[in-house]
Formats: structure tokens, sequence, C-alpha cells
């Protein structure tokens, strides 16, 4: 992890003065559990999560919110304010703010998208097949987020299928027993010391 961390601070910055890196992969697939890690180990960089942008009505039609309320502040190296999306209360809360440090972590579907990719420094996809990131997504929300699941998977497939992320991913991050696996991606030149 310290090692990806050290590449990922020697990158040009992307976005204005930040080096914005995309976290993108299947729900369910880890991309919170390591950008955390991954956040840590630079020292505590920032992590947007794309759960707090979507909404249910707009689960993947939330690039009109992030653009001017996230990624131009940064460019500017202004600090951000998003309003976190309240999943249970169905409403926006208060804006928070989001600084514009050496590195920016953006983690969640789509967060290697289209609109995204310009600003990024970096794309990291989580590779874990669909249908077992779906599974253990499904396993962490239980039975109560049952039906949000059945709607999701479709709204997913539809996304990836319109807008895919992978192909485009520099690196390909693979958990592993203990930690990650880091691999060159489909975007990514072949490096041997990966």
């Amino acid at each position: 992890m310290h090692d990806l961390a050290r590449r990922l601070r020697a990158l040009p910055p992307s976005c204005g003065p930040v080096r914005l890196i995309g976290v993108d992969g299947h729900a369910g697939s880890g991309k919170t559990t390591f950008a955390g890690q991954l956040a840590e180990a630079l020292g505590g960089a920032p992590v947007l999560h794309l759960d707090d942008i979507a909404s249910h009505d707009e689960l993947f039609a939330w690039t009109g919110r992030l653009l001017p309320q996230v990624i131009e502040p940064l460019r500017r190296g202004e600090t951000a304010h998003y309003a976190p999306y309240d999943w249970r209360a169905r409403h926006f809360g208060p804006p928070r703010p989001l600084p514009p440090a050496p590195v920016v972590l953006v983690e969640g579907v789509g967060a290697g998208r289209r609109a995204l990719r310009p600003h990024l420094a970096q794309l990291l996809w989580l590779e874990l097949p669909h249908k077992k990131a779906w599974a253990r997504g499904q396993s962490r929300d239980g039975a109560e987020q049952r039906e949000f699941w059945a709607g999701w998977v479709v709204a997913e497939r539809q996304h990836f299928a319109e807008d895919p992320s992978r192909p485009f991913a520099d690196l390909l991050v693979r958990q592993v027993m203990e930690g990650y696996e880091v691999l060159p991606g489909p975007a990514g030149p072949t490096d041997p010391d990966q």
C-alpha cells in the first residue's frame, strides 16, 4: 500500500493542484475499505465517497452536481463543498468541505466515468467479478436493502454498458489474503515492478 501511495504522490497534478485518484469497481467490490486504507497510507488524504453524491433518484446521473460542487473548486485550488445524501432519510444534508489536498481519492461506482476521466491523475479498478461483488454487497446490506439491490443491479449494468470504467483503468487492484495486489490495468503501461 505504501509503494502505491508513493507512486500516486509522484504523479503530476490533474485537477488544479490536486492529484485526483479514481477508485472504481462493482458495488460490493471493496472500494470503500481499499480507499480508506490507501488514504491512511497517503497520510490522511481526503476521500470523496460517491455514495454521498448519488441519490435514490439519481443513482448515476450525478455529474451535474459533482462537477460544479467538487471538481471546479478543486481545479481552482479552493475547498470544495458538497451536500452528502442521507440514504435512509432520502434527502441531502448540510454541506461538507473537501480541501484541495495533494492527493484526493474519489471512490465509488462510476469514479472512472467519461465525465471524470479528464480530471483524474490515475484510475484504479477493484478487480472482483460483478456476481461476487454484488453477493458481498447484498450480504453486507441485509434483507432491508433487498429491493434496492434489485434495482441497483439493473442500473449498474446499464451504467457500465453505456460508460465503462474498467477499460480505462491504469491499475487493477485485487484483494489477496494479506492486503492487495496491484497490477497494470488495460490503460496502464506494463511495469514488471508492479
